[in-house]
């Protein structure tokens, strides 16, 4: 006799999408909120009085499920409307120098432009010398430094700018004077006080694994090297860092068993990890993403506690509804939903797959492959709505991984908790390196396999597509089973097509993976000279004169650029030149670190500038900082810096100082690289440099509309290149710039449209080679 199969109850899955529909409704159209709440009004009368009919007539009482989704959406478009007001007020401050007394609502990070970046809570804000009462969301960026901490109140002085619709903060501020007023204090004060001493005791630890392990413990990810960083997020191990539903449930588990082994009772157990789980999120610091993240594995404690594992899909929906009525925003933002679906996906997926390949493998390897596999099969698809790389390593790293994380994120919690007692706190975090070094080396040895990730256009279209191959994983792995002959012939049709599709998709990618290994350079010229590579908005441009190959610039992606380079057989850079700091000229610099000779670059303006010149320079590269009149040879060819000039006080480190460089000879057709330099700039350049026509130019600044017309007069180049990103919000290049090109007769060549550029010289004439025909 078989035992009855308990349903999963879904019947809360409806008023959850009805809050997540409201609330992203709400944000990206706050006209429409107050709308939508009295639309939510009138939907709880009509439905309560469809209900109370309908309960007259008949035993059953349908309508309730439609009372409470009307309810939900109309508190979720209540609390949107009554956040709007002081959000608006904020955003009147658009553009402008402000000074704001804030208190810090999250934990800091440093972003790829050096900056340390937090979210705040604002007191007041005004001119400076005068600010205003007024309490908003805002996104802070201010020079490295410590104190930053949850619950700090702290003074800015800085540049703000407005947010797009939907985003948390109401304003971005660039602060170029900041202070902590008053630093953290009580529980808050205490908590950093542990997570910075756990952070000088870890750093001390060889790498790698020290700079990851406060990242594993608690979330601190400021000691993290960027080229670590972008092995995490290429081996789908980047969750590992941030304090996620993962993180709280290893807690959640360590304290379970714990009081288990000590005798405590189902109810004991949950209490005490209950409280476990709070004093981790304060010490980890209580944001709204890391409250979300232990409100989601509270599901798990819930559950357990009610004795009711099928109710878990019922607990997440109630808990997803009251963060959302709490927060709407964060209806739009990737962590969020990613914490949501792997929530489900574990709940909902992991179960029944990790039954069904139980039977062609032991059962505790069935549930290591099920829990990464539900998760990325079901975040795949959300994140290719936003990030362009999709990791293909990542259900392997994570089986590899997963029995360190564990390790790590205990005794390193446990390290930073001894802070009082350093020789224990010692043998703790020594204890921890281990696991953290093993997860380390195993993000950079999986990022460094072939195709370890693949680079999609963000947006709805590659959504999908991940959605339709992980829909038809799903259907091979799971093979659902019809109770009609009908259902059971659909099943098939539908599982055969499934297999048919991933036959296919593989044999695309095995063949893409093919083109871009042994056959990269196949798919392009021999003679090749100059090439433009499509690295989306941004710049990076390699010129080859015999066996020596310069490289300019970036782009904002290192994997981009590290595509481009495999398919055009590069694999070290004799000269790099950083134009000049911005993401998108030097963002993708780990892609070559380690793999250059030497780097010319424009003045630097911040310190995160000093650091990536450092960095290159720790890799075994000569720095020199470039000026006119500086020159030197590429193989055959010859270089010649234009400007800046030197010591000039005219133009401050960025566009307007960015490094312009010409090359000649060589088998390099005579050719001008423009940085990213405005009109001014340009006319000064013009009068200065002597120029002379040239065969090709790189167009300054992506052919943004600020040009000079008398500069490109006088080179009347052959060949005008406009690097810039499909579709980017700049609307580059500007028809303005591109005129200029065709007044001048130069032939256009475009990044966005044409994919990788390249040029050569063959007979005399310079040939052209896209990825894309024109």
């Amino acid at each position: 006799m078989h035992a009855p199969v308990r349903r999963r109850d879904l019947r809360l899955l409806p008023p959850a999408a009805a809050a997540w529909s409201a609330s992203l409704a709400g944000v990206f159209c706050p006209a429409a909120a107050w709308g939508l709440a009295g639309a939510g009004a009138l939907g709880i009368v009509v439905s309560a009085f469809m209900y109370v009919r309908r309960a007259r007539r008949t035993r059953a009482r349908p309508g309730g499920l439609a009372v409470f989704c009307s309810a939900v959406m109309a508190a979720v478009s209540v609390s949107v409307g009554m956040a709007m007001p002081a959000r608006d007020d904020a955003a009147e401050w658009d553009g402008r120098v402000v000074e704001i007394v804030a208190e810090v609502s999250s934990s800091a990070s440093i972003g790829r432009d050096g900056r340390l970046w937090f979210d705040a809570q604002t007191i007041g804000i005004g001119p400076p010398g005068r600010p205003a009462p007024l309490v908003a969301p805002i996104r802070v960026g201010v020079a490295p430094a410590d104190g930053f901490d949850l619950g700090a109140r702290v003074g800015l002085v800085g540049e703000a700018i407005a947010t797009d619709a939907g985003e948390r903060s109401a304003l971005v501020v660039f602060s170029s004077d900041s202070e902590v007023v008053t630093p953290a204090s009580g529980v808050f004060g205490a908590a950093a006080a542990m997570r910075l001493a756990f952070i000088e005791r870890a750093t001390r630890l060889p790498e790698p694994g020290a700079g990851l392990l406060p990242g594993l413990a608690v979330g601190d990810t400021r000691a993290v090297s960027e080229g670590l960083n972008d092995d995490m997020r290429t081996s789908g191990l980047s969750h590992l860092t941030a304090v996620s539903g993962a993180n709280c449930a290893i807690v959640v588990g360590a304290v379970f068993w714990l009081v288990a082994l000590c005798g405590g009772g189902r109810m004991l157990r949950v209490v005490v990890a209950a409280l476990a789980l709070a004093g981790f999120v304060v010490l980890v610091t209580p944001e709204p993403s890391v409250i979300r993240a232990g409100v989601m594995a509270g599901v798990g404690m819930l559950t357990v506690m009610l004795g009711r594992p099928s109710a878990g899909a019922g607990v997440l929906s109630l808990c997803a509804i009251g963060i959302l009525v709490a927060d709407p925003w964060l209806a739009a933002t990737p962590g969020f939903a990613l914490s949501v679906a792997a929530s489900g996906a574990l709940i909902l997926l992991a179960p029944p797959m990790a039954k069904r390949l139980a039977r062609v493998m032991p059962s505790p390897l069935a549930l290591a492959v099920a829990v990464p596999l539900a998760a990325q099969l079901v975040c795949g698809p959300i994140i290719a709505l936003f990030a362009e790389q999709q990791s293909l390593v990542g259900m392997a790293a994570n089986i590899v991984a997963a029995p360190a994380a564990p390790i790590a994120t205990v005794i390193g919690l446990l390290a930073c908790l001894a802070a009082p007692v350093p020789p224990l706190a010692d043998l703790l975090a020594a204890s921890a390196w281990l696991p953290a070094a093993w997860i380390a080396t195993t993000a950079t040895t999986t990022a460094e396999l072939p195709a370890a990730a693949v680079v999609l256009p963000a947006g709805i279209g590659s959504a999908l597509l991940v959605a339709l191959i992980s829909a038809c994983i799903a259907m091979v792995v799971l093979r659902p089973r019809g109770t009609g002959a009908r259902s059971v012939r659909r099943l098939a049709l539908v599982r055969g097509a499934s297999a048919a599709t991933l036959v296919v998709l593989l044999a695309l990618g095995g063949a893409r993976l093919v083109l871009d290994g042994p056959l990269a350079t196949s798919t392009a010229p021999d003679d090749w000279s100059l090439a433009a590579c499509d690295v989306g908005q941004g710049d990076a441009l390699l010129v080859r004169s015999g066996d020596a190959v310069a490289l300019i610039d970036t782009g904002p992606d290192p994997a981009l650029l590290d595509a481009c380079l495999r398919s055009l057989g590069i694999d070290h850079i004799d000269l790099l030149i950083l134009t000049h700091f911005d993401l998108d000229h030097i963002g993708g610099t780990s892609a070559v670190q380690g793999r250059v000779d030497a780097v010319l670059h424009g003045p630097p303006g911040e310190g995160a500038d000093d650091r990536l010149l450092d960095s290159l320079a720790d890799a075994g590269a000569t720095l020199t900082r470039a000026s006119a009149g500086m020159h030197g040879g590429l193989g055959g060819a010859t270089w010649r810096v234009l400007w800046p000039r030197r010591e000039s006080a005219a133009f401050l480190p960025g566009n307007d100082a960015s490094v312009v460089v010409d090359f000649d000879g060589g088998g390099v057709p005579r050719s001008l690289f423009l940085g990213d330099l405005s009109a001014s700039p340009q006319r000064m350049l013009a009068r200065t440099a002597a120029l002379r026509p040239y065969a090709v130019v790189k167009v300054a600044h992506h052919g943004s509309a600020d040009q000079d017309p008398g500069l490109y007069a006088i080179v009347r180049a052959d060949a005008a290149i406009y690097s810039a990103g499909a579709d980017n919000d700049y609307g580059h290049p500007r028809d303005e710039a591109l005129e200029l090109a065709t007044a001048n007769g130069s032939h256009v060549l475009r990044t966005d449209t044409q994919g990788r550029i390249l040029l050569g010289v063959r007979d005399g004439a310079l040939q052209v080679w896209t990825e894309v025909p024109p």
